[in-house]
């Protein structure tokens, strides 16, 4: 039996589903195929598929930095599924949590528990697969930080192991994961703190974020990464990029590297701002943004 036969009986398997409702964006088209996964074995019988199959296959958390094309993606979409929403504190102060567990969920909950490290989390809409995938990061603090160790599933060998951050390659925004890796939990340092300054600080990030950042849109937050010593949204404000828009999608007048998705807007649409405003930065600066955001599917 292939391995596309045994997901399906075994009811992991799921085929045409939007992928557009379950990003930060909000557009795209469908999966041809998506599989929830449960553990090792899902994982296992995924990666066979994909070789099977000749099919690209891809990771997608919250779906917080990915931007899906208009016609979907042709390949296999791998997604944790409830089993891998756990998280837990150990009596030493050890967070581990499934790579499906939504970051401002695990700062909300070790700080209510009287721990802190994680509270910059608050900040990021991911999740802990996403954040140790993309080393993420705000206020100054970033996953390399706190993290212990992520157990990883190898597809190219069907194994997993544990892997430090400097086996993770972590740097700013980058990992060595490829398509071929999948995070299933990741282990966390923690220290006490009382619950009621910890909870304050999240309180200060939430307030950061809502005075600085785009409120109410449709937004994936950073687009561009920040060149070494620089930020991509000053360089933008500085060449007067704010407002510019294709279509309904438009470069956010309160914060220059974040764009944002109007009613009417296409995932095209955005592909091509991100594009625009690159060319107009190595124009203007010779600097040439990298997009933090990834572009999945095919694209004109």
């Amino acid at each position: 039996m292939r391995a596309i036969d045994r997901l399906r009986a075994a009811g992991r398997l799921e085929e045409g589903i939007a992928l557009g409702p379950l990003t930060s964006y909000k557009l795209g088209g469908p999966a041809r195929y998506l599989v929830r996964v449960g553990g090792e074995e899902d994982l296992r019988e995924a990666y066979s598929m994909s070789a099977e199959e000749g099919l690209q296959i891809v990771a997608l958390g919250r779906g917080s930095n990915v931007v899906v094309a208009d016609d979907g993606f042709g390949g296999i979409v791998l997604r944790p599924g409830p089993a891998l929403a756990h998280h837990r504190i150990s009596d030493e102060g050890v967070v581990v949590a499934g790579s499906g567990v939504p970051l401002p969920l695990l700062a909300r909950e070790t700080a209510r528990a009287g721990r802190g490290g994680l509270e910059f989390y608050t900040g990021i809409p991911g999740s802990v697969g996403g954040a140790v995938r993309m080393n993420a990061g705000c206020h100054g603090s970033e996953t390399r930080d706190v993290l212990i160790s992520a157990r990883v599933f190898d597809g190219a060998t069907a194994t997993a192991g544990d892997r430090s951050p400097d086996d993770l390659d972590l740097s700013y925004r980058h990992s060595n994961l490829d398509d071929l890796e999948f995070v299933i939990e990741a282990r966390f340092e923690t220290f006490a703190r009382p619950a009621d300054e910890a909870e304050g600080t999240i309180r200060e990030i939430s307030r950061w974020r809502r005075k600085n950042q785009p409120g109410g849109t449709l937004n994936a937050g950073s687009v561009f990464k920040n060149p070494p010593g620089d930020s991509a949204g000053r360089i933008i404000d500085e060449l007067g990029l704010k407002g510019m828009a294709c279509g309904a999608v438009s470069v956010s007048e309160r914060h220059g590297n974040f764009f944002v998705a109007a009613d009417g807007a296409t995932a095209s649409d955005l592909h091509r701002l991100v594009g625009l405003v690159r060319a107009r930065v190595l124009e203007e600066t010779g600097m040439d943004l990298e997009p933090e955001v990834r572009f999945v599917g095919e694209f004109p």
